[in-house]
C-alpha cells in the first residue's frame, strides 16, 4: 500500500536551502542601483570634464559686430572700436587682427597719438590706454563718474599726451598723460556732449544735445556758450583750420562757422536723415559726412551733394575716416567708400 503525503501540512514539504553563491548574488543585485547612483554623484562633484579636440577661436570680425570709432595708426592700419570691447586692426591688404582689451564694454571711440600711445573710451565710463601700439591695454583708474550715466561718446587727442573725452551727464574729461589719469573740465549736468574739437592755442569747441555748443580759449578753464540756430542734437564737429569748421546732427543738420566756433549758420541740404560724423578730407579739399540709412553728404564752399552708399544696404554709420583717396566708415558694418562704390569688409 503506497504511503500518502499530506501536502497541506508544512512540515511535510522539503524547502531547498540557498547556496552561499545565490545569497551573494541577491545581495549584489540589491546594492547595485545605489552603487551606480553614488558613483554618478561622485563623478559629478569631483571629476572635471576634459575638452576633446582643439578650442574653436571665433573670427576677429563677425556679422553681429557693430563699430563706433575709427583711427589711423602711423603704420597704416585702420583701428576700429566696437561692441563687446572689440578693437580690430585692419591692414592695408585687408588682413584683420584683434587687439586684446580687458573689457567687454562697448568701445565708442579710439584715438592714436603716435606709434606707441593710444586711447579708447566707451560705455560705463571705461577708458583704456596703451603704451605699446595696442599690444597691451590698461583701464584708467580714478576716472570721474556720475551716479546717473557714464557712457563716453568720443575722445580726441592732441600733441603732448593731451586727450579730451565727451559723454553723458555733462562729461568732459581731460588727460595730460596719454590717457592714464583723468579729471573733469566741467561740473556734471543733464546733457550729453557728443564731440569736441581741439584747436591750436588751447581753443576747444564742444557740441552736444539740444543744439548746445561750448567754447573755451584756455583748455576748459573758462567757458562761453554761443547761440546756435537748431534745437536738435549735434553729433560731430570738425575744423579744417583755426577758423573754418562744420558740425552735423540729427534730421540732416549741417552748421558752418568761419570764426572759430563763435557764430554758426545752417546749411540747407534738403535731407532729413540723421548725420553722425563729419570730417575734412585734405587730399580732396572737401567735407564729408555720414549718418543713418547709408546717407552721405559731401561739399565745399561751392556747394553740397548727397546720396546713399548702396541702394541694397542702408546701414547706419557713426564714424568716418579718410585714408588716402578713400573713406572708411564704421557702424552697423564696416567698409570703404571711394566716391562711387561701397566695399563692405567681410568676416
Amino acid at each position: 500500500m503506497s504511503k500518502l503525503i499530506n501536502i497541506d501540512h508544512p512540515s511535510s514539504l522539503r524547502i531547498p536551502r540557498q547556496s552561499a553563491g545565490q545569497r551573494a548574488l541577491k545581495t549584489l543585485m540589491a546594492v547595485l542601483p545605489w552603487s551606480i547612483i553614488a558613483g554618478l554623484l561622485w563623478a559629478g562633484l569631483f571629476i572635471k570634464p576634459q575638452p576633446v579636440g582643439g578650442t574653436v577661436t571665433p573670427p576677429a570680425l563677425e556679422r553681429r559686430d557693430h563699430f563706433y570709432g575709427l583711427a589711423l595708426s602711423p603704420g597704416g592700419e585702420v583701428w576700429a572700436s566696437g561692441s563687446n570691447g572689440k578693437l580690430l586692426a585692419i591692414a592695408e591688404n585687408g588682413q584683420i587682427r584683434r587687439l586684446p582689451t580687458p573689457t567687454e564694454r562697448t568701445l565708442q571711440d579710439v584715438a592714436i597719438w603716435d606709434a606707441s600711445h593710444a586711447v579708447a573710451v566707451g560705455n560705463d565710463g571705461v577708458i583704456l590706454h596703451s603704451q605699446d601700439a595696442g599690444q597691451h591695454w590698461q583701464a584708467a583708474s580714478g576716472v570721474p563718474r556720475s551716479e546717473v550715466a557714464n557712457k563716453l561718446n568720443r575722445v580726441r587727442v592732441a600733441a603732448g599726451g593731451l586727450a579730451i573725452a565727451a559723454g553723458e551727464m555733462g562729461a568732459l574729461l581731460v588727460s595730460h598723460d596719454y590717457g592714464q589719469s583723468w579729471q573733469r573740465l566741467r561740473e556734471e549736468e543733464d546733457v550729453a556732449w557728443n564731440d569736441v574739437a581741439i584747436l591750436d592755442g588751447g581753443r576747444l569747441v564742444v557740441v552736444g544735445e539740444f543744439g548746445r555748443i561750448l567754447l573755451s580759449d584756455d583748455l576748459g578753464q573758462h567757458w562761453e556758450e554761443p547761440a546756435t540756430p537748431v534745437p536738435g542734437s549735434l553729433m560731430s564737429v570738425q575744423f579744417r583750420d583755426a577758423q573754418n569748421g562744420m558740425a552735423v546732427g540729427l534730421e540732416g543738420t549741417l552748421l558752418a562757422t568761419s570764426d572759430g566756433g563763435r557764430t554758426w549758420e545752417g546749411v540747407e541740404l534738403g535731407v532729413t536723415d540723421h548725420l553722425f560724423d563729419i570730417l575734412w578730407i585734405a587730399q580732396q579739399q572737401r567735407w564729408f559726412a555720414t549718418g543713418a540709412l547709408g546717407r552721405w553728404v559731401a561739399g565745399d564752399d561751392q556747394g553740397w551733394t548727397t546720396g546713399a552708399l548702396d541702394e541694397r544696404n542702408r546701414a547706419w554709420h557713426t564714424r568716418a575716416l579718410a585714408v588716402g583717396s578713400q573713406v572708411w566708415l564704421a557702424g552697423a558694418d564696416i567698409g570703404r567708400w571711394d566716391g562711387r562704390q561701397w566695399s563692405e569688409l567681410q568676416p
